[in-house]
C-alpha cells in the first residue's frame, strides 16, 4: 500500500514541480527519492541485500542508459535543425507555405509549414522557434487571436507527423529496439490515422478560432513581438527540402541494415547536405552547430532525468501491479499497450521518456503473447503522443510560454484538444484498423 501511494506521489510530486518551473533535472531525483523511500528502497548499493534494487543505481541506470541509446540521435537531430535556421532553409519552407496558402487559410499554413519540416526531421523546438515570428505576422494580418498560436504550431509538429511511419523523429524510432520492426511498421493504418488526426485536428482548431472571432476575439500587438524578417536573402524553398528529403531517403534505405543506426546516418547526411544548399545564406554556420550541440545536452538530459525516474519507479513493487492491471485490460492486448504507454508517457511528461520506460517491459510480454510487432510498433509511437502532451509537458511548456509569451490558462484549452484528445481518438481508431487485420 504504502508502495502505492509512493509511486502516484511521486508521478504527482513530478507533475506540480514541473508545472511550478522547477528544473526538471532536479524535479526528476527528488520525486524518485519520494517513491524510492515510500517503498522501502535502499538509498545506496551498501545499503542494499545481494541484489536487491537501490535508489542510485536504480536512477542512474535509467539516466545514463537513455544517453548511452540516443545521445547521437539527439546531437545530430538538434544541430540539423540548428543548420536548417541558420541557412533560412526552414525560413524559406516555411514561407513558401505561408506565401502559397495566403491570409485566408492562416492557420493551414502555419500548420503545414510546421508539419514538413518535423516530418523531414528538424527538432521540435526548432521548428517552434523558426516558424513562430511568421505565425505572429500571419495571424496580425488576418487579425486571429494569438492564443491560438501554440496550438496550431503544435498540430502540425506533434501530432499526425511525429508518431507516424517514415517519421524520423525519435517518438518513431525507440520502437525498433525493441521490436525488430522498421520506421514504416504499419504504414497503411498510419496512414489512415495521420490523415485523421491532421484534418480533424484543423476542423476542431478552426471552429475554436471561429468560435472565438464571434466572441469578438480580436490579434493583440505586444511591443514583445518578433518581427519576420522580410528583408533577409532565403534560399530557393524547393532547394531548402532537398536536406529533408535526404533524411528521409537515407532512413529509408538503411533502416533494415542498420535499424536505429539509419538515423544517426541520416540525420548528418541531412546536416551536410544542409551546408552545402544554404552555405552562401548562412548567417554562421559553425555556432549553429554549437547552440545545436548545446540544445542537445539540454534535451536529452531533461529526457534522461525522466527516465531516471522510471528507472526507479519500474524497480518498486507497485509499478509491475499498475503495469499488470492495465497488461489484463480484456479485449485486443493493444489497448492493455496503449493504456500502458498512454498513462506512463502522461506521468512522465514525455513521449519519448514514457516509451523507454515502458517498452523494456511491456515488449517482452506482448511479443511473447504473439502479438504482431508492426502493429504494435504503431500503437506504442501513436499512444505515446496523446497524454505525453498534458500541461506539465516540456514542449507544451516551451511553446507556450518561452516562445508565444502566452498562459496555461488562455492557450492550453486549445492545445489540449488538438495533441491529447485527437492522438487519443488516433490510437482508438488505430487499434480498431489492426483488429480488422489491416495492415497486418
Amino acid at each position: 500500500m504504502l508502495s502505492m501511494i509512493g509511486l502516484i506521489g511521486g508521478l504527482a510530486l513530478l507533475i506540480f514541480l514541473t508545472m511550478k518551473g522547477v528544473n526538471i533535472l532536479i524535479v526528476g531525483p527528488i520525486s524518485a527519492l519520494f517513491v524510492a523511500i515510500m517503498s522501502g528502497m535502499p538509498l545506496f548499493s551498501q545499503l542494499a541485500i545481494g541484489d536487491e534494487a537501490n535508489f542510485v543505481t536504480s536512477y542512474m541506470t535509467g539516466f545514463t542508459g537513455f544517453i548511452m541509446s540516443w545521445y547521437l540521435m539527439f546531437l545530430l537531430g538538434a544541430v540539423f535543425g540548428k543548420a536548417m535556421e541558420d541557412s533560412g532553409a526552414a525560413d524559406a519552407v516555411a514561407k513558401w507555405f505561408v506565401e502559397t496558402l495566403g491570409m485566408k487559410y492562416a492557420v493551414l499554413a502555419i500548420v503545414a509549414a510546421c508539419a514538413v519540416l518535423t516530418y523531414g526531421g528538424v527538432s521540435l523546438f526548432v521548428v517552434a522557434f523558426s516558424v513562430y515570428p511568421m505565425a505572429i505576422s500571419l495571424f496580425k494580418q488576418a487579425d486571429l487571436p494569438r492564443r491560438f498560436i501554440p496550438a496550431t504550431l503544435a498540430l502540425g509538429s506533434v501530432t499526425f507527423t511525429m508518431t507516424s511511419a517514415g517519421s524520423p523523429e525519435i517518438q518513431n524510432w525507440i520502437p525498433i529496439e525493441f521490436l525488430g520492426t522498421s520506421p514504416w511498421a504499419g504504414w497503411q493504418v498510419s496512414a489512415i490515422v495521420a490523415v485523421f488526426m491532421a484534418v480533424f485536428g484543423y476542423w476542431w482548431l478552426k471552429k475554436m478560432v471561429t468560435k472565438a472571432l464571434n466572441r469578438g476575439e480580436r490579434f493583440l500587438d505586444r511591443e514583445t513581438d518578433p518581427n519576420f524578417d522580410t528583408t533577409r536573402e532565403l534560399p530557393n524553398p524547393f532547394l531548402s527540402m532537398i536536406p529533408l528529403l535526404v533524411v528521409l531517403g537515407i532512413s529509408f534505405a538503411f533502416h533494415d541494415s542498420l535499424a536505429q543506426s539509419a538515423l544517426i546516418v541520416a540525420l548528418l547526411g541531412g546536416v551536410i547536405t544542409t551546408y552545402f544548399v544554404g552555405r552562401k545564406y548562412s548567417a554562421n554556420f559553425g555556432g549553429a552547430v554549437s547552440a545545436g550541440t548545446l540544445g542537445a545536452i539540454v534535451a536529452i538530459g531533461n529526457t534522461a532525468a525522466v527516465v531516471g525516474f522510471g528507472g526507479v519507479a519500474k524497480n518498486v513493487p507497485a509499478f509491475q501491479t499498475a503495469v499488470d492491471a492495465m497488461t489484463s485490460i480484456p479485449g485486443s492486448p493493444l489497448i492493455g499497450a496503449a493504456i500502458a504507454v498512454s498513462v506512463i508517457a502522461g506521468m512522465t511528461g514525455s513521449s519519448s521518456g514514457g516509451q523507454a520506460i515502458a517498452l523494456p517491459l511491456l515488449a517482452p510480454h506482448y511479443m511473447d503473447m504473439g502479438v504482431n510487432p508492426e502493429a504494435l510498433h504503431r500503437v506504442v509511437a501513436i499512444s505515446s503522443g496523446a497524454l505525453d502532451s498534458l500541461p506539465h509537458n516540456g514542449y507544451v511548456v516551451t511553446t507556450i510560454q518561452s516562445i508565444c509569451g502566452e498562459t496555461h490558462r488562455a492557450a492550453y484549452g486549445a492545445v489540449g484538444a488538438v495533441t491529447v484528445i485527437v492522438p487519443a481518438i488516433g490510437v482508438v481508431i488505430a487499434i480498431v484498423l489492426f483488429s480488422l487485420g489491416l495492415g497486418i
